[in-house]
């Protein structure tokens, strides 16, 4: 049986995944209870003011932030579910092959919404 090492991880221990994925979590929380906040005291909210809110630096280095650590915490946390569910011991020989192919397939689609997301927010 293959040994899954830790080349995919984001941090170099399984302790700093942990504390990436739970300084992320708080991060993301401070994000979505900030723009909740926002439209919630903003009943009327326009398009203009929507995009006034976003065209300011500490909006988009902000929105930038979250973006960064909403990906960490997505590779993170599908890298722990594959590592500990697509094994040999579950799915057979073919574990290996099938784990990094979904890895590979989870790291272009955070490579895209990266690229997309930096792209959005700095467009504005």
């Amino acid at each position: 049986m293959a040994r899954v090492t830790s080349v995919a991880s984001l941090g170099r221990s399984g302790v700093q995944d942990w504390v990436i994925q739970r300084v992320s979590a708080l991060v993301l929380t401070a994000y979505f209870l900030f723009i909740f906040g926002y439209i919630a005291l903003n009943p009327d909210l326009t398009y203009t003011q929507w995009s006034g809110l976003h065209s300011l630096i500490s909006m988009k280095v902000f929105s930038t932030i979250s973006l960064v650590m909403l990906l960490a915490h997505v590779w993170i946390g599908v890298w722990s579910v594959l590592t500990d569910y697509v094994t040999a011991r579950i799915w057979g020989p073919k574990a290996d092959l099938a784990r990094s192919l979904l890895l590979l397939l989870v790291a272009a689609v955070v490579l895209i919404v990266g690229v997309f997301g930096l792209g959005i927010f700095w467009s504005v």
